[in-house]
């Protein structure tokens, strides 16, 4: 899929026109009390290295599944979805679990935090499981979380924190490996109005700066509408939306 021309709210295009990610004849489908439901239904579908990307629509609709694939947290029931040109789903679980912790970063409408560790020692956790360090872990979480704002709050503990300030932790904890893409799921939805827009506005610049990719699954459409592309899903297939 080439490059369409979208532009981010800086005016600037997508930095640049090759696929990071392409989904290939995708199917999903789960079974409800008996009865098989089909979430998505051979989806074709390329993301662009360095774009940032919406899904939108209403509830049930399959947004979060997707997401959960694109992260390989969950597996489809067919189909491929190619990483810079490798078929992930082609990894046995040890290499994809890898692959999942280098390269991908996640952030939820519920942070995932542990209330019984300081935000430094939550955001270090990928890279330690990484095998890197103590010391070098430490440097590098301590250099995000400056960035997300929370210099003066790395040695509170998550039930000191805000609800925005948790969310800045969830997101540095995503960011600290610095990954090719960043998936976020209702990142704000449980926020109020000014903690959402700091987060949005942090979100797109971190895009900028790290030249990540971005998909955000979203009922925001203020935050939608700053986005590059905007997608949703209509019988099973990604549809682009104005």
């Amino acid at each position: 899929m080439a490059n369409h021309g979208k532009v981010t709210d800086e005016g600037q295009p997508p930095a640049a026109t090759d696929p990071l990610v392409e989904i290939k004849e995708l199917y999903k489908g789960f079974n409800n009390s008996g009865t098989r439901i089909e979430i998505l239904k051979g989806v074709n579908f390329d993301i662009i290295a360095g774009e940032t990307l919406a899904v939108v629509g209403a509830s049930g609709i399959g947004k979060s599944t997707l997401l959960h694939i694109l992260g390989t947290l969950d597996r489809p029931d067919s189909g491929s979805l190619f990483f810079k040109g490798e078929n992930v789903f082609d990894y046995d679980n040890r290499k994809l679990a890898h692959f999942r912790n280098e390269t991908v970063g996640f952030v939820f409408q519920f942070h995932h935090l542990l209330s019984e560790f300081t935000a430094l020692e939550n955001a270090m956790m990928p890279v330690l499981i990484k095998g890197t360090s103590k010391k070098v872990a430490r440097e590098t979480t301590e250099e995000i979380l400056v960035r997300v704002g929370l210099k003066d709050r790395m040695g509170h503990r998550v039930g000191k924190l805000s609800g925005g300030e948790q969310q800045r932790v969830a997101l540095a904890r995503a960011l600290v490996l610095k990954p090719a893409l960043l998936l976020a799921d209702e990142p704000t939805g449980n926020l109020d109005q000014d903690n959402s827009e700091q987060i949005h506005g942090l979100l797109l610049e971190l895009n900028r700066e790290l030249h990540m990719t971005l998909v955000v699954v979203t009922h925001n459409l203020k935050l939608a509408s700053f986005l590059s592309r905007r997608v949703t899903i209509v019988d099973g297939q990604l549809v682009e939306t104005d």
